[in-house]
């Protein structure tokens, strides 16, 4: 993982994910830079720092998309909240990763 910071990621991003980079950029521009909102920038590192954890590892995933796709064609309520669970704690594990790592 890069350096926690915007320019930082981005520049991970653009290197190693250039897929998420139109995304990315477009988040950016939406969230702090058409606003001017700084304090909106905590919330977007956060979000695409896991992102960008999870684009590293595309078996990882893969394996979140298809938690997500699960949980939307499930007809069974519990077994949905199961699969977007699991899929969210993936994310909050991908988040947690500090830089170097």
């Amino acid at each position: 993982m890069p350096e926690r910071s915007i320019a930082a990621l981005h520049a991970a991003i653009a290197a190693h994910a250039p897929d998420l980079l139109a995304d990315f950029d477009a988040g950016w521009r939406a969230k702090a830079a058409d606003t001017y909102d700084i304090g909106a920038a905590p919330a977007f590192l956060a979000r695409w720092w896991a992102e960008y954890a999870l684009a590293r590892d595309p078996e990882l995933d893969r394996h979140v998309r298809d938690l997500g796709e699960r949980a939307a064609h499930s007809t069974d309520p519990d077994k949905a909240k199961a699969l977007l669970e699991e899929a969210a704690a993936i994310h909050r594990r991908a988040g947690l990763l500090g830089p170097g790592e």
